[in-house]
C-alpha cells in the first residue's frame, strides 16, 4: 500500500472498514490523473482492460453490492448482453462522468453503512452458481469484499497504468498530492 489508512477511533469497525474501502477507491482513482479520454480507453497490455473500463467496473460493482443490501433494484443491473459494457466507457460516457458517478455511489455507500443497526443484518444473494443457495451475507461481509473487489482491480490498474506510461503509485500519490 502506498498510502497510510488513518486508525479508526477505538470500536470505530465501520469507519475503519470505510476508510479501507476508500484508500483502495483513491489507488483506482490515481492512476487516471493526467490522462486523456483515449489513453484512459487504451489497452496498453496483454489485458483487455483499460483504465476506464475499470473505472466504471468498479463503480457498478459497487453500486451493486450497495443495491442488493439496501434489498433495492439496481438501475445499473446488466444482463449477459450488456456484460461487456461494463468494462468500457460507451456513447458520450466519459472519465469525469465515471469519477462524478462513482462518487455518488461512494456517498451512498457510506451512508446507508452509517444508518444500519448492525453490521451483523444481512441481506440475500442473488441467484448465481457462484453463491450458496438462498445465501446471506452481513454487511460487514459486504465491507470486506469491496475492500477485496476495489484493491483487486486497483492493482490490475497500476499495471495497467504503468504500462501506458511507466508512472508508478508512487509518482502518482505525489502527483496527487502536488
Amino acid at each position: 500500500m502506498v498510502t497510510h489508512v488513518p486508525a479508526e477511533a477505538r470500536g470505530d469497525e465501520r469507519g475503519a472498514l470505510l476508510a479501507f474501502i476508500e484508500a483502495q477507491r483513491g489507488g483506482l482513482r490515481r492512476t487516471l490523473l493526467g490522462l486523456t479520454e483515449e489513453q484512459a480507453a487504451s489497452r496498453p497490455s496483454a489485458s483487455e482492460l483499460s483504465l476506464s473500463g475499470l473505472l466504471k467496473h468498479v463503480a457498478e460493482c459497487e453500486l451493486s453490492w450497495l443495491r442488493m443490501a439496501q434489498e433495492r433494484p439496481n438501475e445499473k443491473q446488466r444482463e449477459e448482453s450488456t456484460w461487456h459494457e461494463s468494462f468500457v466507457l460507451v456513447g458520450d460516457e466519459t472519465v469525469p462522468q465515471m469519477l462524478a458517478f462513482w462518487d455518488g455511489v461512494a456517498k451512498e455507500t457510506v451512508e446507508f453503512i452509517h444508518a444500519v443497526p448492525s453490521l451483523d443484518d444481512t441481506f440475500p444473494l442473488p441467484q448465481a452458481p457462484w453463491f450458496p443457495k438462498d445465501g446471506r451475507v452481513s454487511m460487514r461481509w459486504m465491507l470486506l469484499h469491496l475492500i477485496e473487489e476495489i484493491g483487486r482491480h486497483a492493482g490490475h490498474a497500476d499495471i495497467v497504468r504503468e504500462s501506458l506510461d511507466g508512472k508508478t503509485a508512487f509518482e502518482l500519490v505525489a502527483l496527487a498530492n502536488a
